[in-house]
Formats: C-alpha cells, sequence, structure tokens
C-alpha cells in the first residue's frame, strides 16, 4: 500500500508509491549519452573561446597568464544572458493591485574546468576543492552589497535539468528580494524551533543516524543522506554537522571537506545511474539570517529520473516511486 511521508524540515508532504515502485537499478540511464570532446571549438566556455563571453570577473590562473585569455582553471564571468541585470538601486514600480519593479540583481557564471568534458563527478579532489571555493568567494562578495537579499548558487546537469550549454559550469544568482518558495521552509523551521527550541535540521540529522537507513556516506564535518520523505527517487541531501544558517559563514576548511563529499556523491551518482541529468541547489539562509539559530544550510541534489506530471503540479505533494531506504542502500554498496 501507498504511503505518505512528511519531511519536517518544510512539511511537505510526498507520497511513496510502493504499488508501483522500481528497483534501484532500474533507474540506470536508459540512453547512452554521447560522449563530448575534451574541446569544442564552438563552445563559449572552452579556452581559446574566451572573447565569446563577457570578460572574466574572477579566475584562478596559471601563473604568467592574463584576464581574457587560456591559462585558467576556474573562470567567473556574467551571463551573458542574464536573468536580472544590476544597477545602481532597485526601483519599484507601484499600483492599486499589479506590482512590479526592475529586473535588478547580478547573474554570474562559474566554468568549473578548461575541458569541455569534465563534470564535477570525475574532477580530482584539488579541482573540486577550487570549485567549492569559488563559489563560497562569488558568495561573500555578493552579500556585501546591501541591495541583494538572497544569494542562490545552483547548477543545471544535462537538458532535462534545463542546461543550455554542455561545458560544466554553475550559476550564482543575487536577488533584491526573498520569493515566497523561499519563505515557506524559512517559515517551517522557525515554527519548528519556536515549539521544541531546537533546529529541525540538526533533529532530522540526529535521527537519520539514528535510523542508519538512509546514509550514503559522511566524513568529519558533512554527512549525506536520502531524506525520508524524498520528493523523487535518489533525491539527496548534504548536510554539515556543525550547525550554521549560511553557507557564507562556513570556513575555508569546511568548504574543503564539503568538496570532498559532493564530489564522492556525484561520482556515485554518475556511475550508479550513468550519468543522468540533475539539479543542484546550495539552499541557505537569507543574508539578513546569516546569525539565526533555527535554519540550517545544506546542498540538495535532484537527479531527474521522473517528470512532475498534471497530480504534482495541481497538488504540490510529488509521488515518488521509489523506497529513499532502498536507494541509498544501492548507492552505499
Amino acid at each position: 500500500m501507498s504511503e505518505f511521508r512528511l519531511n519536517r524540515a518544510t512539511k511537505e508532504w510526498i507520497i511513496i508509491a510502493t504499488e508501483r515502485a522500481k528497483r534501484p537499478q532500474q533507474f540506470l540511464g536508459k540512453s547512452e549519452k554521447p560522449k563530448l570532446p575534451p574541446f569544442d571549438p564552438h563552445c563559449p566556455f572552452c579556452p581559446g573561446n574566451e572573447k565569446q563571453t563577457p570578460s572574466e570577473i574572477y579566475a584562478l590562473r596559471q601563473r604568467n597568464t592574463v584576464p581574457d585569455q587560456p591559462g585558467w582553471r576556474v573562470r567567473v564571468v556574467t551571463n551573458k544572458y542574464p536573468a536580472l541585470e544590476p544597477a545602481e538601486k532597485m526601483v519599484k514600480i507601484t499600483g492599486k493591485f499589479f506590482r512590479s519593479a526592475l529586473g535588478v540583481g547580478k547573474h554570474e557564471v562559474i566554468i568549473e574546468t578548461p575541458r569541455h568534458n569534465q563534470t564535477f563527478a570525475i574532477l580530482n579532489l584539488k579541482q573540486a576543492e577550487e570549485v567549492c571555493l569559488v563559489c563560497w568567494k562569488r558568495y561573500l562578495f555578493l552579500e556585501k552589497d546591501r541591495r541583494f537579499k538572497l544569494i542562490m548558487i545552483f547548477k543545471n546537469h544535462g537538458v532535462t535539468a534545463g542546461t543550455s550549454l554542455k561545458h560544466p559550469h554553475i550559476q550564482v544568482i543575487a536577488l533584491p528580494l526573498i520569493p515566497a518558495s523561499i519563505r515557506h521552509p524559512l517559515e517551517e523551521a522557525m515554527s519548528y524551533y519556536d515549539d521544541h527550541g531546537t533546529c529541525v535540521f540538526c533533529d532530522m540529522m540526529q535521527e537519520e543516524f539514528k535510523a542508519k537507513k538512509r546514509i550514503i556516506l559522511e566524513n568529519e564535518k558533512y554527512v549525506a543522506f536520502h531524506p525520508f520523505a524524498s520528493r523523487s527517487p535518489f533525491e539527496t541531501w548534504i548536510v554539515p554537522k556543525r550547525h550554521n544558517a549560511c553557507f557564507g559563514s562556513i570556513t575555508e576548511g569546511e568548504v574543503k571537506s564539503m568538496a570532498s563529499v559532493l564530489r564522492r556523491v556525484l561520482r556515485k551518482i554518475h556511475d550508479r545511474l550513468g550519468d543522468p541529468d540533475y539539479n543542484l541547489i546550495i539552499r541557505t539562509a537569507p543574508i539578513k539570517d546569516t546569525l539565526e539559530d533555527y535554519y540550517h544550510w545544506y546542498v540538495q541534489i535532484l537527479p531527474r529520473l521522473t517528470t512532475p506530471a498534471g497530480f504534482e503540479l495541481g497538488s504540490g505533494v510529488y509521488i515518488n516511486t521509489s523506497l529513499p531506504e532502498e536507494t541509498a542502500k544501492f548507492m552505499r554498496r
């Protein structure tokens, strides 16, 4: 019989459809992805094509190399087609009912590697650390801008995940507002803290340690697990063991430790599931809530193994056709 499960952190109900549940190995990629070359002359993110992007904002480079030329290891540029654009200040346009504002913000692209076909899953540890350190440094830089209230760092891997360029890259968007989809989990976390006096994410992590069913791996500073109420097959959370509301508030050592776990998790997804498309999001508190006790930042990975349909879109209740206990066991092996 199917089962409703509640995510205590978000108050989202999930249906685990046991009647039509698939075995973990059934999610292995059905079609072979075309192999990419290490260099694509038509890709604006490949070395030698630096002039096809806006000027670089930041980069990790080899010695004696200059901006907007080859020789970089990780490169940051403004998105050529940004969702939001920088401006001196946010100008609100209000009406009696219909309200709008100028699309002010920042939209950056972190090009993870010079190699066109080298995804995060197959980076070596030093490369993975450098990519995560650049994400962290861009967060620290953007949070100083008083116009911005929320900084989102995310990665779309594959066409079904929303990527338009195959070269491995991460996006950073700084917003002058906090969307309702972000406010809701914050309010739920605050309500839990008011009722229990503890952080719901810390409690969730401790309960996962007790259950010993859904944890994939851990190191000294992080634990990766498939949540009890996973919204889709193989949804993975990477949660820091030290309570902290904000990604920008962690130490350089914690960034490197995160890179180690993230690389291992993505490598498992790559190898076990045949390199599926996925979305990766760093869930962090808004800038003004950096020091709050009720929230806890984490990394969410959502492999695109199923497609939300009418029921999910209409009700907001996701149907998961796999058991998190079984998918976690499959990933641990």
